[in-house]
């Protein structure tokens, strides 16, 4: 176990160009929250840190199409962002913001000291230009296809589809995203850091001295970056928004995100340590403190080797002790994608599932991508609350209050001598709380939260096995010691389960009425946690089933997502090659009123129908019946072709064509004709 005496724990910096989805939550912000809470369980000097990142050419994207500055967008998405974490009860000690003058400042010194130090290097190179838009294109203002892994959609600073990060113009057929142009290539200078100067010390630091304690697929993304041979690596921009490049007569170039965003990190601390008046260093700079980041896997490369060459160039820092990034979580098994809307958004689902906070954090925690990417679905998610939550934990904890007030009004009876099953049910007490104290220590936050609910499941088999309520009819004495022993399992699961569930914690806390206590009172002998005489409360539900209904909605919302995913996405039909005046002038279009209506026989598509045209009633055959009832369309004013041959169709004969207009999926429309004039009793357009 880890003996440290303060741990700094990192959050990524989430980009303000929109709000936090579930992908986030899974792979970064809930499993660093669980690692927090669960370090200040055991008492340890915990700085929590995380803040919006600001500066990225998304966000100047993103207000290109808003049409507003970006100092807009940060604003907005800044407190959405902040106050959803907020509401959904992740514990930071500080959620700062790039934008920050402090953060600005904390950048700016970074950058000089290397500068003066001469750890850049200055070069001129060719990079993309948009001659329209006239500026260089830097990172998300460019894409093309990935030069690794063959995706036409990458970035020009990573590949979303891999996770490869690369330079803008490793692009195959780059084309900006500013006008869609081809760009040209265009000189003009940046500072680089040298990364293959810092080559060996971090085939040391990690191949060397991380092997066995990261995760494999940190450890394997990292190796193969220094295996290929690391590059300069530019930290510098061509932008006007962002942290102005501190040197003296260097205008419209700003520090690149990537250099700026982790220092967000130290100005974070920074900020926080003037808020609580104490000292930031010791929490960088200090070798008694660990320093660990949680991250997505996309993130792996700027952690794990530019981040640590910065601190390593810089001189002072100490440097991340593990970095647990986990891989990426997918819906209804497609891609999460925030340009297509296809996402559960955590702001939106605090509207829609109010005081729901820990049944979230409980589903996505339980099918964390830890090792692999995953799928959450509305069903798991309703599962997991209905068959696990409600089923177990609830079921349990209410039991034992219900009970308690029922046979002793509240008070914790006196225990008598123990059975060989009590003595067996509190020694696999006193194992589980080990158990999730190993897995944490780990990073394996998913086993984790299965060893805390087997606390609740051993609670219910107690109860189940033992009977009470059968019991107190025939051995009220023997109910007493049962009852004990089931609410010393409470107050362990209460313990235990609040880095995962803190919401759910807070109503056991005052439910059982215990305070304050920590990872500490835990210990091999878990019999005398609540103390006869002590008591609790009156049971309150601590979770409520969700309903189909509730499922229903966000399926739904969903599939409207899909639909309008597959309309943006359709190609319109080509234009059919050009005709004469003549050859249109030809079409005689009258209107006619629909008499009868009936269903072909062994057709799905086809209506036989009469329309009155004023001089005759013909017979039509017209393949709408998949949108239109026959009955519905009696008395129907139509337009319709009137010389074109007669044809016949299944052997029905058919004089003429009825006039409809395509809308979205295939559906069909009769075309107004209202909106045609009529000469000589003809319609013209």
């Amino acid at each position: 176990m880890s003996k440290h005496k303060r741990y700094t724990i990192t959050a990524a910096l989430p980009y303000t160009n929109g709000s936090v989805h579930i992908g986030h939550l899974a792979g970064v912000y809930i499993p660093a929250d669980i690692y927090a809470r669960y370090m200040r369980l055991k008492g340890k000097d915990v700085l929590f840190v995380c803040g919006s990142d600001e500066h990225g050419v998304p966000i100047t994207i993103k207000a290109k199409k808003e049409g507003v500055t970006p100092q807009q967008v940060v604003d907005k998405y800044h407190n959405i962002i902040k106050t959803s974490f907020e509401d959904f009860g992740i514990s930071f000690d500080n959620y700062s913001r790039t934008s920050d003058e402090i953060h600005h400042n904390t950048a700016s010194e970074f950058f000089t000291k290397l500068y003066d130090n001469d750890k850049f290097i200055e070069q001129t190179t060719d990079q993309l230009y948009d001659a329209d838009a006239k500026q260089f294109l830097a990172d998300r203002f460019v894409v093309g296809t990935c030069p690794k892994c063959g995706n036409d959609e990458s970035y020009g600073d990573q590949c979303e589809k891999c996770g490869t990060s690369h330079n803008a113009t490793d692009l195959i057929n780059p084309k900006s995203a500013i006008t869609g142009n081809v760009p040209s290539l265009k000189s003009t200078k940046h500072w680089f850091l040298p990364l293959d100067k810092y080559s060996n010390f971090l085939k040391e630091w990690i191949v060397d001295g991380h092997k066995d304690d990261w995760k494999t697929n940190v450890y394997g993304q990292v190796k193969s970056w220094i295996d290929d041979g690391l590059k300069p690596r530019a930290v510098t921009r061509d932008l006007d928004w962002g942290i102005k490049v501190p040197i003296e007569g260097v205008d419209s170039k700003v520090l690149y995100v990537w250099f700026d965003a982790p220092i967000g990190y130290i100005s974070a601390t920074k900020q926080w340590a003037e808020q609580q008046n104490k000292d930031w260093e010791p929490y960088w700079k200090d070798e008694d403190t660990k320093l660990v980041h949680f991250i997505g896997k996309d993130n792996i490369v700027f952690h794990c080797i530019i981040f640590p060459a910065m601190l390593k160039a810089e001189g002072s820092y100490i440097l991340p002790e593990n970095v647990p990034a986990n891989e990426f979580l997918n819906l209804e098994g497609k891609k999460l994608s925030t340009s297509k809307n296809w996402a559960v958004w955590l702001d939106q689902y605090l509207i829609d599932f109010p005081n729901k906070q820990d049944v979230l954090r409980y589903s996505l925690t339980s099918i964390a991508p830890e090792t692999k990417d995953s799928d959450f679905t509305w069903g798991d998610f309703q599962t997991k609350n209905n068959s696990e939550l409600v089923a177990i934990f609830g079921n349990f904890i209410n039991r034992v209050t219900v009970l308690t007030h029922k046979y002793y009004e509240g008070i914790v009876p006196k225990s008598g001598e123990f059975t060989s099953i009590d003595l067996g049910t509190l020694s696999k007490l006193a194992e589980l709380p080990l158990e999730v104290d190993l897995l944490i220590e780990k990073y394996k936050f998913r086993d984790a939260q299965t060893a805390m609910m087997s606390i609740a499941r051993l609670g219910n088999k107690y109860l189940a096995d033992e009977e009470p309520w059968k019991k107190m009819k025939t051995d009220p004495e023997r109910v007493k010691t049962i009852m004990y022993v089931a609410l010393q399992i409470s107050t362990v699961l209460a313990i235990v389960s609040e880095p995962f569930l803190p919401f759910t914690n807070q109503k056991m806390s005052e439910m059982l009425n215990i305070n304050n206590l920590s990872w500490s009172n835990l210990s091999s002998d878990c019999s005398k946690l609540m103390h006869e005489g002590h008591t609790i409360n009156k049971a309150e539900l601590l979770f409520e089933k969700i309903e189909d209904s509730q499922v229903e909605l966000q399926t739904n919302k969903l599939e409207e997502s899909k639909k309008l995913n597959e309309l943006a996405n359709e190609k319109p039909e080509p234009i059919k090659p050009l005709i004469e005046f003549d050859d249109f002038s030809k079409l005689d279009i009258r209107i006619g009123t629909i008499l009868e209506a009936s269903k072909m026989a062994k057709t799905k598509k086809l209506l036989i129908l009469k329309v009155d045209m004023g001089m005759e009633v013909r017979q039509i055959v017209s393949g709408i019946a998949h949108c239109f009832k026959p009955e519905d369309i009696i008395g129907q004013k139509v337009c319709v072709l009137v010389n074109l041959e007669t044809k016949k169709i299944k052997g029905v004969e058919s004089n003429g064509m009825i006039l409809m207009t395509e809308l979205s999926e295939g559906n069909l429309d009769f075309i107004s004709p209202s909106s045609l004039s009529v000469s000589n009793g003809k319609t013209v357009g």
